[in-house]
């Protein structure tokens, strides 16, 4: 059966198969555990936004600048210009793997007998052997960027999560990972054809202590009933939940009113 296949199929009561989990799941039980169920239990699925072609290019751009130093053994520019010595970009069998968005790095979670897998965007490794957790991120804005903002917790726990199926894969891992995060120029005259960059690298020293219990709880949700409608990590209601809370309600009076 193929990935796409396993992951079509919603969750199960009792089922023996283990359930595919994917980081970006996990993160939306962070954000919403009821719009979480519905997704696992019944496959209503949130809205997708639009896709942002642009991040795309520049991920597959610099995975190719990245994989020219890992195959010739080199550090990149960045981690010259950052001072980052004995670190390299790691050279391993299943990168590819590591970085396919339907496989990733994976693991059986035996307590829950759930398939937790995440696709990196970048490993790296340094001289004692830690494998580090590289994300590439992109933006465009008129001030430095930084992880300073509530809702890029997300980011957080999205490289934590990867910390944590590394290690699940007996890879000794360093707690600090990295941002590559590059930032369209806004301040230039013209457009001329083409965006000028300036890219940042942001160290971020996090844990994945958190990682265990939750899976230990989406388990649990998903064999519960449907959770209600309860916050959102920016605070106040979630606003898919709201949204779909406030269609219900107006259609219902609109049915009561033509009757």
């Amino acid at each position: 059966m193929s990935y796409k296949s396993e992951r079509s199929q919603p969750f199960r009561l009792g089922q023996a198969a283990p359930f595919k989990i994917s980081r970006s799941k996990i993160e939306l039980y962070k954000q919403c555990p009821r719009c979480f169920w519905l997704d696992v239990r019944l496959k209503i699925t949130r809205p997708s936004s639009p896709p942002f072609n642009i991040n795309k290019t520049i991920d597959e751009l610099f995975k190719k600048e990245f994989d020219m130093h890992r195959a010739a053994g080199t550090p990149h520019p960045i981690m010259v210009d950052n001072n980052l010595d004995g670190i390299l970009p790691f050279a391993h069998e299943k990168m590819d793997e590591w970085r396919y968005n339907f496989t990733g790095v994976s693991t059986l979670h035996k307590p829950t007998n759930l398939h937790v897998f995440g696709a990196v965007d970048d490993v790296w490794v340094n001289n004692v052997g830690e494998l580090i957790v590289v994300d590439y991120k992109a933006t465009s804005k008129n001030k430095p960027v930084s992880l300073d903002s509530d809702w890029q917790i997300s980011y957080k726990r999205q490289m934590e999560t990867y910390q944590w199926l590394l290690r699940q894969n007996d890879f000794p891992v360093s707690n600090t990972g990295y941002f590559v995060y590059t930032n369209a120029r806004m301040d230039l005259d013209g457009f001329g054809n083409r965006l000028e960059f300036v890219t940042t690298l942001i160290p971020y020293t996090g844990s994945d202590a958190w990682v265990e219990q939750t899976l230990l709880d989406m388990k649990a949700c998903m064999e519960g009933d449907i959770p209600p409608v309860g916050d959102s990590i920016m605070g106040g209601p979630c606003e898919h939940c709201a949204y779909a809370r406030a269609r219900t309600e107006l259609t219902i009076k609109a049915l009561q009113q033509r009757s």
